[in-house]
């Protein structure tokens, strides 16, 4: 959870060598840990922003206190600068400081924004999050994960360091309030040591560094668990960086479109990869939205998704479902009936909401161009690697250049939080290279204390090891590739074992809407707990989230002489068959579009789970190179 350990005295001693060998040790431990060298500016404030923290705490007497360099945050791929770990003065209690450290000299604020500033010389310029306002955000969020804060959150205080800047160069910043933690700089120095001199002193035995390294951590909120109040009331989920800067640029969009008028429109494109929380801000802004009686929708191209937010809204306040809708909604719309159109999981948009092939006789206009139309302020949130159907269209190449066409500037907000996955970039990176969505080729797993990845000799000894999960408390799915025909239920109700290796056999999700025998319809498969027992496919998977996710790769992805063979003829998928077979030749898509798109399947399958995943393939030559790759089998 931390790069380094150390006293701030051990520090401050370091850096007084010209090579401050803590710099190298922080080096080498980002190495390891995240498979690449660490930035030139991230060594460059390690060397000055660090060492001015130690210093200060030094002269403040507080040179026994521990620092948790690069504490990364729980179920989160974000890093805290260093969190400072003791005892409170009075109480003897462990306390924590969490410290955000910047290098900025002068700072102001953006007009109209309370969280958002401008700092000379940043290239490319951008604008970023007020510093307390983040590592406010950063103390809550570690306070909310972390288990022995339950009842104690007085124990965690935050406070960001502006070590090179003059408070009358970031007057701008003290003269606005944000609420979270306190703002200190070069000017203000002895009142940064007196700020925590007042919460924290050495603790000579370490108690309190072990107490957070050691302590459990709860599961992120499920976003379906909490969608009918996230409507009403944003606070469920805590926006982080990115995520945060993301939410406040479409409501400065907004307020701007707004103030120009009628004529006034403007995109705001938001993309991520799986977990870094484009839902969480879809549905923060709906509930901030709503509760400011603005115009506003939100939309997917996701019938499982959308089901499953209805389900959710639909108990409590029953119109507020109609809020959630689908892409080929606003194929009539008038022309900015909606001040906001929100467009979650946007890799999903189509070539056209009738389902005809564009430029074909039946086509009217592109769906893109719809969404586009609809609303005075487009969000579109997607993931590029979750294009996983024939006809999907909802690129960042393409929006781009859709809203070119109608002379709209886009506003593009790229995500660097990593949720689910437990917070394992590395694990997504290591996915994206398996698959040969990224260049390098297969690497070993060389494992990441905060995911879990393994593979199983059977299918048999894959959903026993998922039941133990549950049977812990833990949420657990098993998907497979689109390899084995769907069937509807028998007419008594019970479901045909479709998905068939040697004597295991077992349903897919139900095939019918109202579901059957006690099983739910596929739409609440990944939600249900009854999900447990059937077969999840890429429609029902997509977009949703569980603890331990269990994937069966079919015979459609095959590992052959140092390669993947990807067999669109092994797959049952409709949408891939058609087109494979060339039955709408205006859209037949290419042998290595389909290849592509079985890969992105796959890619999904294998990043719905936030504690780990299972691995299982009945390719004897397949499963062996997964054995190579993991090294680490199901326990007995």
């Amino acid at each position: 959870m931390t790069l380094l350990r150390v006293s701030a005295g051990s520090l401050a001693e370091e850096a007084k060598s010209v090579h401050r060998p803590y710099v190298e040790s922080l080096e080498n431990e980002y190495f390891f840990t995240y498979r690449k060298p660490p930035s030139e500016a991230e060594v460059r404030s390690w060397r000055e922003s660090l060492a001015a923290l130690a210093q200060l705490l030094v002269s403040a007497r507080l040179g026994d206190v521990e620092m948790l360099i690069e504490y990364r945050l729980p179920m989160c791929s974000l890093r805290a600068d260093a969190v400072l770990a003791g005892v409170h003065p009075v109480s003897g209690e462990p306390s924590y400081v969490v410290v955000e450290l910047k290098q900025w000299s002068a700072a102001r604020m953006i007009p109209g924004s309370n969280d958002l500033c401008d700092v000379p010389g940043i290239r490319p310029r951008r604008a970023l999050l007020h510093p307390v306002s983040q590592v406010g955000r950063y103390r809550e969020y570690l306070v909310d994960l972390t288990q022995i804060f339950d009842g104690g959150p007085e124990r965690v205080d935050a406070a960001a360091f502006l070590h090179n800047a003059k408070s009358a160069d970031v007057s701008d910043l003290l003269a606005t309030s944000v609420a979270g933690g306190r703002l200190f700089t070069a000017t203000t120095r002895d009142e940064f040591a007196g700020f925590l001199r007042e919460r924290i002193q050495a603790d000579p035995e370490r108690r309190a560094g072990d107490a957070l390294l050691q302590s459990r951590h709860s599961p992120a909120l499920k976003l379906m668990e909490v969608a009918a109040d996230q409507v009403m009331r944003r606070e469920h989920f805590r926006l982080l960086g990115d995520q945060q800067k993301a939410f406040s640029l479409t409501l400065r969009t907004l307020e701007k479109v707004r103030n120009e008028g009628l004529g006034g429109k403007e995109v705001v494109l938001i993309t991520g990869g799986p977990g870094s929380g484009k839902s969480v801000i879809a549905l923060s802004l709906m509930g901030h939205l709503l509760r400011h009686q603005r115009r506003v929708a939100h939309a997917t191209g996701s019938k499982s998704f959308t089901k499953t937010l209805h389900k959710m809204v639909s108990g409590e306040r029953h119109g507020v479902a109609k809020l959630f809708t689908y892409f080929n909604s606003f194929d009539r719309a008038r022309p900015n009936d909606l001040e906001v159109l929100i467009l979650d999981e946007a890799h999903r948009l189509r070539e056209t909401s009738n389902g005809a092939p564009a430029g074909s006789k039946w086509a009217v206009r592109r769906q893109i161009e719809e969404v586009l139309d609809a609303a005075q302020v487009p969000v579109f949130l997607l993931d590029q690697h979750q294009v996983v159907r024939p006809g999907e269209t909802g690129t960042v190449e393409a929006i781009e250049k859709a809203a070119a066409d109608r002379g709209l500037t886009v506003r593009h907000v790229d995500l660097n939080g990593q949720f689910r996955c437990g917070g394992s970039r590395s694990y997504e990176t290591w996915v994206l290279k398996l698959l040969g969505l990224e260049p390098g080729g297969p690497e070993r797993w060389l494992g990441d204390e905060s995911f879990d990845v393994c593979v199983a000799e059977s299918p048999e000894q894959l959903e026993r090891f998922l039941q133990t999960k549950r049977d812990q408390g833990m949420t657990a799915r098993m998907a497979a590739g689109f390899c084995w025909p769907w069937s509807p239920p028998r007419k008594d109700g019970t479901l045909v074992n479709d998905v068939t290796i040697g004597p295991w056999q077992r349903p897919w999700n139900v095939n019918d809407p109202s579901g059957a025998g006690g099983n739910p319809p596929s739409d609440l498969w990944a939600t249900d707990p009854a999900g447990f027992g059937q077969i999840g496919c890429i429609y029902t998977a997509q977009g949703f989230e569980y603890d331990w996710s269990g994937v069966i790769l079919g015979p459609d992805l095959l590992w052959r002489s140092g390669g993947w063979i990807v067999d669109p003829t092994a797959s049952e998928d409709p949408a891939i068959k058609n087109h494979h077979r060339g039955r709408r030749s205006s859209a037949t898509a290419s042998r290595a579009d389909l290849a592509r798109l079985i890969r992105n399947t796959y890619k999904v399958l294998l990043t719905r789970g936030m504690a780990g995943t299972i691995l299982y393939s009945p390719d004897d030559q397949t499963r062996a190179k997964l054995f190579e790759l993991v090294r680490r089998r199901v326990p007995a």
